[in-house]
């Protein structure tokens, strides 16, 4: 997958009051427990944080968990880019990411990538668990948009 860029001044904020540029082990952990937290697969996910990079390593069964890790790690606050080198053990064509913006809304996105609002829930399930509601982005959220089968 590469290097994909998020916004470092938005996301969950998952990281200890005392995680500092010095304590990127510190972060490592925090950004591992919220994958673990979500139900995330995987086979094997090491996590090294380099200032506000986060770099993953590791294996997974398909395209979409490697995708779904990514996007965990990356929409969390203080991190700016994800280096996703995780092995994926079924590759498949990669998902397309939309950044959200002021005024989007999923029907809005599905419209602009699907041609169509009401496929608002194909979004939504693409990028479950890290959304619980349909109505709940924010700017600065970078979203999975799957191909459509």
């Amino acid at each position: 997958m590469g290097l994909m860029s998020f916004l470092k001044g938005v996301g969950e904020k998952i990281f200890p009051g005392t995680a500092t540029k010095e304590e990127p082990e510190v972060k490592a952990s925090a950004l591992l427990a919220h994958v673990q937290k979500l139900g995330l697969p995987f086979k094997q996910l090491s996590i090294k944080v380099s200032d506000d990079v986060v770099t993953l390593t590791g294996e997974v069964a398909e395209q979409v968990d490697a995708e779904k890790i990514a996007l965990a790690v990356g929409n969390v606050e203080g991190v700016s880019s994800v280096d996703n080198q995780l092995q994926v053990a079924e590759p498949k064509e990669e998902a397309r990411y939309h950044t959200v913006v002021s005024g989007d809304w999923l029907s809005k996105i599905a419209k602009t990538y699907y041609g169509d609002a009401n496929k608002y829930m194909v979004i939504f399930e693409a990028n479950k668990p890290m959304l619980s509601d349909p109505d709940k982005i924010y700017p600065g959220q970078v979203l999975r948009i799957p191909n459509l089968d």
